[in-house]
């Protein structure tokens, strides 16, 4: 698998869920990490430290908040002054609100295309000109299964997803005959943090059993019956990262259990 020592990583949305998953795919590969995201300093700080120990890398933090474009593009100025500069982009963070259309609260909605949307563009633009100079790069979207299908109740978080993949599109084009590439990752169902959430409302709500709710929660939309793992993820983002993966440009690569084949 890919070799990246010598290379630097920024994952945003990095504390936990899928974005830790993948920055630890990343350094475990050799890269330098900028980790993003919300917390607890002294646990985020411990998360630092651990991961550089283990991996023998460098091990940055930045707690940009990804609403506001001029923090994310201080993400960006931040890394390359830590750590000399950005190779690798993984846009991950996310967030999510559920309700009808009809109901769905203007903040509500104008922060999830926030995060969701708009921070990818601002992290492509202001890390573009980096790979550039560096003459590789990697951008790696994480999109979702709601960036290829809809939901109900998600207008938000669907139509952000599938802004995402489009842009990812785009960016892929725009470096066709360069060495950078950009891809994005349409996980399904992953046991996150996000999702915890979701299924301990659905257990609430309908007076279910954790294991029920669970249960539920993937037999209505993922064939296997089964969580995708944030390792699984992380896994094949550093294989995108790989030249092996030089010529897959633009693609939307679905990790989903079948979710999207049905």
């Amino acid at each position: 698998m890919a070799t990246l020592k010598g290379k630097v990583a920024v994952v945003t949305g990095s504390t936990s869920g899928i974005g830790l998953g993948i920055a630890r795919s990343l350094a475990g590969a050799g890269a330098d990490i900028m980790l993003n995201g919300f917390g607890d300093k002294a646990a985020i700080e411990s998360l630092r430290k651990k991961l550089a120990a283990q991996f023998r890398v460098r091990i940055g933090y930045d707690g940009a908040d990804l609403s506001k474009p001029a923090e994310v593009h201080s993400l960006i100025a931040h890394a390359v002054a830590e750590l000399g500069g950005v190779d690798i982009l993984v846009n991950n963070a996310g967030i999510q609100h559920v309700a009808p259309v009809d109901e769905f609260p203007d903040d509500r909605w104008d922060a999830v295309i926030a995060i969701n949307l708009s921070a990818d563009f601002h992290a492509i633009k202001a890390a573009l000109p980096q790979m550039k100079k560096r003459g590789w790069g990697r951008i790696i979207n994480i999109a979702s299964a709601h960036g290829l299908v809809a939901s109900i109740n998600k207008v938000a978080y669907v139509t952000a997803k599938h802004g995402v993949v489009g842009m990812t599109k785009v960016v892929a084009l725009e470096t066709a005959t360069t060495a950078i590439t950009c891809n994005a990752i349409c996980p399904g169902w992953v046991l996150t943090p996000l999702v915890q959430k979701q299924i301990d409302d659905l257990a609430r709500r309908e007076k279910l059993s954790e294991t029920e709710a669970k249960r539920r929660l993937l037999a209505e939309k993922q064939p296997s019956g089964d969580f995708v793992t944030t390792e699984q993820i992380g896994a094949l983002a550093l294989y995108l990262c790989s030249d092996a993966a030089a010529q897959i440009r633009g693609a939307a690569l679905s990790i989903d259990g079948g979710w999207t084949a049905q």
